[in-house]
């Protein structure tokens, strides 16, 4: 039987808003969601040719968390691993202004309206994993992901 993983890559920019609440989201969603297993990938190590990343992107869905409409770790996980099984765009949930807000965000500086993005864009992140497909893990198997300790 095939292993339910689902790979999420988030925005790696810490220059905006947009970018802090992905990975925050993604963070939740690795830390709370018990039906798959989900495991995040690296954007930078990615792009700089992480083979296990990029192997796990070919093989099991991803879903990219992209902090802007640049949409950097979709357009990178189809470049050079193929489709991603859904993308969210943070900036269409909290609206751009509040994305590309370069104001610096750290985990102690949340605010209430932050955690209600945070819950927003990681529902959204439940919602694309919960429309994957059953046949979208057929036959797929993958040995070796560094990721896990594996």
């Amino acid at each position: 039987m095939a292993e339910f993983k689902v790979g999420v890559i988030s925005c790696s920019g810490e220059e905006c808003l947009g970018g802090t609440i992905s990975r925050l989201a993604t963070r939740k969603v690795l830390d709370e969601l018990k039906m798959v297993e989900p495991v995040t990938l690296c954007l930078p190590l990615y792009l700089a040719g992480g083979k296990e990343e990029r192997n796990f992107a070919r093989v099991y869905p991803v879903i990219t968390v992209d902090g802007c409409h640049k949409c950097c770790a979709k357009r990178s996980t189809e470049k050079y691993s193929g489709k991603v099984s859904g993308s969210v765009d943070v900036s269409e949930i909290i609206g751009e202004e509040n994305a590309l807000d370069r104001k610096t965000v750290r985990n102690k500086d949340l605010t209430a309206e932050h955690t209600r993005m945070i819950d927003r864009v990681a529902g959204e992140i439940v919602k694309m994993i919960g429309n994957i497909s059953p046949d979208a893990y057929s036959g797929k198997t993958f040995h070796g992901c560094g990721c896990n300790g594996e």
